[in-house]
């Protein structure tokens, strides 16, 4: 950008500021009781004053002592923050001289001018938080007063050399478009339900992301969750083919699933989608590297298990490095901040393989909003960067028409691996059985039929083509094998 920037205190945020605020400028925080307007002034406050820059907290509402309590976790540094509480006192209700409750406009507000430019020059702070600027609405006459008064303020700090931040709490009473206007930038934030979210919607001189972005409140501070934008990743790779270690099955795929590819594997409950998964990391993790498997469903534990018993070392994977299990609770996540997790660990950790088990899992972690673009979104990141990526899909029906997904997700694949069970007839016997297939792949030609698939103590096998198989598309597939045996 060619700009110095300041840094907002928080990560999330200075991305989808493109680095922070553009230096003395004024910035607008608007949004409801609860949405987080002062933890965000704090965070700003606490990052400057861990550089050594001087900081100011002008509060006009809660008083020194409880916003002081209640962001004592946030940063030690905010110990050495100076604050000019201009909040009422009980005295200016007890010693009131006057029937009248409420002051004229002008006799309070010019001794309140007077604190905060006496301030101002004696701190000189390079950073300045006011909480709120609706309040100093109440002491002018009139709209067109407010917004020359307020323009006036802003340029005075900004003389002093001083980035401001300062908050509004907007209502259909008190609108606050001309703050709005008046403002280099404007965050807003939001809370809808129990999904808090930032949107930046102004900011001038500079570029920004779009959209609206998860955030998270905690006792340690404010968390923001920046939307994945794939376009603005990307990493050369080679896509080679990453074979499965199984003859067989690298011969259905014609050599295995290429880098940098999207993956679908889809079957219905208990047929071992995500067992054939962790083949692929099993013997990516003979090659030195790091595969990740994201589980909305099953315990790590009981992964870990179940891979010990079909012969894919999965602890031993873990111990190494190679191989990471991490349980999802998707309740408890946003997409957002799942994504910037997969990120996370994807460029400090240079993870080359990601399972996400499973895509009905991770619709919980949308809440309600646009399974496909989200997922789209991640997926594509994880292309761009040249992870393989295995997106886990249970289908509903066991014996019914072939159905690939039940979830509209089919064009995000490059790959679409199927598993479904048959009826193997034999001597008058009838057995269930599994088969592997392939639908899709975009990158090189497949066997465009069905082989047998077990998975016992010893591992995954895939046997050859499968003679007289009938209905592979409608119903239960049927195999009737001749007995060879006279």
């Amino acid at each position: 950008m060619g700009q110095n920037r300041v840094s907002t205190g928080i990560s999330g945020l200075d991305e989808v500021l493109e680095g922070g605020f553009i230096p003395n400028r004024a910035y607008l925080v608007r949004g409801g009781p609860g949405c987080g307007k002062t933890t965000l002034g704090m965070h700003f406050l606490a990052a400057g004053l861990e550089q050594g820059e001087a900081g100011l907290f002008i509060t006009l509402g809660e008083s020194e002592k409880q916003l002081r309590q209640n962001t004592a976790n946030l940063s030690p540094y905010l110990e050495k923050l100076t604050f000019l509480d201009l909040s009422p006192t009980s005295d200016f209700f007890t010693e009131v001289q006057s029937y009248d409750l409420f002051s004229p406009a002008e006799v309070e507000r010019e001794p309140i001018t007077q604190k905060i430019i006496e301030q101002v020059k004696a701190l000189k702070p390079q950073r300045v938080f006011l909480d709120s600027m609706t309040q100093l609405r109440y002491l002018s006459t009139d709209s067109s007063q407010f917004r020359k008064q307020v323009l006036s303020f802003l340029r005075f700090l900004s003389e002093q050399g001083a980035t401001v931040l300062f908050t509004s709490e907007a209502s259909l009473e008190a609108p606050d478009e001309d703050l709005q206007f008046i403002s280099d930038g404007v965050i807003n934030l939001a809370l809808t339900g129990d999904k808090r979210t930032l949107s930046v919607t102004k900011l001038r001189g500079s570029n920004f992301r779009n959209g609206s972005h998860s955030m998270r409140l905690t006792a340690t501070g404010m968390e923001v969750f920046p939307r994945l934008v794939p376009e603005a990743f990307k990493r050369v790779f080679d896509p080679v083919s990453i074979p499965s270690g199984i003859p067989e099955l690298d011969e259905l795929l014609h050599g295995g699933l290429e880098r940098g590819t999207v993956t679908i594997i889809s079957g219905p409950s208990g047929v071992g989608k995500t067992t054939l998964g962790l083949q692929f990391m099993k013997e990516a993790a003979g090659r030195g590297e790091r595969s990740v498997v994201y589980s909305f469903e099953e315990e790590v534990e009981i992964i870990l298990s179940r891979c010990e018993s079909v012969n894919i070392p999965a602890r031993t994977m873990s111990d190494r490095g190679t191989l990471s299990v991490q349980k999802v609770e998707p309740l408890q996540y946003m997409a957002d901040e799942l994504a910037n997790i997969v990120r996370y660990d994807v460029e400090q950790n240079g993870t080359k393989i990601v399972m996400l088990d499973s895509v009905v899992g991770y619709r919980l972690a949308v809440r309600g909003e646009d399974l496909i673009s989200h997922l789209h979104a991640l997926c594509k990141y994880l292309a761009n960067m040249g992870v393989t990526v295995l997106l886990i899909n249970q289908t509903e029906a066991i014996a019914s028409d072939f159905q690939a997904t039940e979830a509209g997700i089919t064009y995000l694949a490059d790959n679409i691996v199927f598993l479904r069970y048959i009826e193997r007839h034999l001597n008058n016997k009838i057995e269930l059985a599994k088969a592997i297939g392939v639908l899709k792949k975009r990158l090189t030609n497949f066997e465009k039929t069905l082989r047998p698939l077990e998975i016992s103590r010893y591992g995954i096998k895939v046997g050859q083509v499968m003679p007289g198989l009938q209905t592979i598309l409608s119903g239960i597939p049927i195999v009737i094998e001749k007995n060879t045996k006279q």
